[in-house]
C-alpha cells in the first residue's frame, strides 16, 4: 500500500494542492487527505469536478480530479469539449471498481471492463497506480511532466492502494446526533404508503436497509446510476398516472442531478412523492461532507415547481405527510433530515438487478 500523506506530500511537492471531484470508497483516504490537508471543493458530479479543476488551472494551480469509475461517463462530456477544445490539463484519479475477479457490486462490472478503454477512446495518458512508493513516485514525476505539456493524464487505482486517513473532526460534516434513524424514517414511508405504492430506493444504504425492512416486488433497489431515481419515478408515474409511486432519494443523489426536480415539476405527475433523507454525507464512501447544509431543499422544490414541500423532524410527522399523499396523490416533496449510520452487519439485496426490474414490471400489470 501506499502512504497516503506521503504519497499526498509528493503531490504537494509537484504543485498538486487543489482538488475536486466526488467520493469513492476505494479513493477515500486520499480524499480524506485532500479535505485534510489542502483545498478540496466537493463536487455535484464529476463533471462539475472536471469544470472546477478546469477553472483552477485558468486560474494557475494544478488541480486533482478524483472519482470512481461509475462516474467517469459523467465527466466524459467535460474531458472531451472543455479540457481537449481548450488544452487545460487535469491530473486524475479514478477508481477501479468492478476489476474483474474482484467480486464487486453488480453496478461496476461493465465499469471494471472498460475503465481505461474510456480514457483511450478520449486520447487520454494513463497508467494503473503503483503500490509501490518509489514506482508511485516515479510515475507522479513521469505525470506531471505530461501535465506541464498541457495534457491531462490519469491514473487507475485499485482497490487497496492507499492507506488509511481519517478525516479530521473540523472536517467532518455538520452533526445530527439527535436527528431520526434512516431506518425509522423509512419504515414511516412503508407504513404511510402502504402495499399498493412502488418504492424506488436510492443507492447506497437506502436501499439496503429498505431491503431489510422486508422485501417486495414492488421496491426496486438503485444501484449505481446516482441521482437518478427520481427520474426513474416520473418515467413510471408518467407511463402508469393511476399508480402511486414513492422516490427515496439522498442529499448526494439530488445534488448530484439537481436539475431533475425541474423536469419532474414540469410534467407534474398525477401520484408521485418524492422524499430525500438528508444526512448531510457521503456516508457509503466514508463520510465526506455533501454541501446539502447550505441548501432549504423544501424552498428549492417550490423554486423549481413543485406544487407542495415541506419539512419533516421524525418519523411521525413523515408518516402523516405520507400517508395523507396516499389519499390525496398528486407531487409531493418532502425533506427529512436525518443522523448518520445504520445498523451493523446490513445486508444487501439477494435479488438480481435485471430480476427486481422483471418483478416490478409484473406488479404494475405490465405483461408484454
Amino acid at each position: 500500500m501506499l502512504d497516503t500523506a506521503l504519497f499526498g506530500a509528493a503531490l504537494k511537492n509537484e504543485g498538486f494542492d487543489f482538488y475536486s471531484g466526488v467520493p469513492c470508497s476505494f479513493l477515500k483516504d486520499l480524499i480524506n487527505y485532500a479535505v485534510n490537508e489542502a483545498e478540496y471543493v466537493m463536487a455535484a458530479n464529476e463533471g462539475d469536478g472536471a469544470a472546477v479543476c478546469a477553472g483552477a488551472w485558468l486560474g494557475g494551480r494544478r488541480p486533482v480530479l478524483l472519482m470512481q469509475n461509475s462516474g467517469l461517463g459523467n465527466a466524459v462530456s467535460p474531458l472531451t469539449s472543455l479540457n481537449a477544445v481548450f488544452h487545460i490539463p487535469v491530473l486524475g484519479f479514478v477508481s477501479l471498481r468492478g476489476e474483474p475477479g474482484l467480486g464487486d457490486e453488480p453496478q461496476h462490472e461493465l465499469m471494471g471492463v472498460i475503465t481505461g478503454k474510456m480514457l483511450e477512446v478520449m486520447n487520454i495518458d494513463h497508467a494503473v497506480l503503483s503500490v509501490v512508493m518509489d514506482t508511485a513516485l516515479a510515475q507522479l514525476d513521469a505525470a506531471s511532466k505530461i501535465i506541464s505539456l498541457g495534457k491531462p493524464f490519469f491514473f487507475i487505482v485499485k482497490k487497496g492502494t492507499f492507506t488509511r486517513v481519517a478525516l479530521r473532526d473540523d472536517k467532518k460534516p455538520p452533526a445530527m446526533e439527535n436527528g431520526p434513524r434512516r431506518m425509522d424514517m423509512l419504515r414511516a414511508i412503508k407504513e404511510g404508503g402502504g402495499e399498493d405504492a412502488v418504492y424506488l430506493a436510492t443507492t447506497g444504504f437506502t436501499g439496503r436497509e429498505l431491503y431489510e425492512l422486508g422485501d417486495g416486488p414492488n421496491n426496486l433497489y438503485m444501484v449505481g446510476s446516482l441521482g437518478c431515481v427520481s427520474s426513474l419515478g416520473l418515467g413510471i408515474s408518467l407511463a402508469l398516472p393511476q399508480k402511486k409511486i414513492i422516490v427515496i432519494d439522498g442529499d448526494g443523489s439530488i445534488l448530484m442531478r439537481t436539475g431533475s426536480l425541474g423536469v419532474t415539476a414540469y410534467y407534474k405527475p398525477a401520484s408521485l412523492l418524492h422524499i430525500l433523507l438528508d444526512n448531510r454525507a457521503h456516508e457509503t464512501t466514508g463520510g465526506q461532507f455533501t454541501v446539502s447544509s447550505g441548501v432549504d431543499y423544501p424552498l428549492l422544490a417550490r423554486a423549481f415547481g413543485y406544487p407542495r414541500s415541506v419539512r419533516v423532524s421524525g418519523p411521525e410527522e413523515l408518516l402523516k405527510e405520507s400517508a395523507a399523499w396516499k389519499r390525496e396523490g398528486g407531487l409531493l416533496f418532502i425533506h427529512a433530515p436525518i443522523r448518520m449510520g445504520s445498523p451493523e452487519k446490513l445486508s444487501r439485496p439477494v435479488i438480481k438487478p435485471p430480476e427486481a426490474a422483471g418483478r416490478l414490471r409484473a406488479f404494475l400489470g405490465v405483461t408484454e
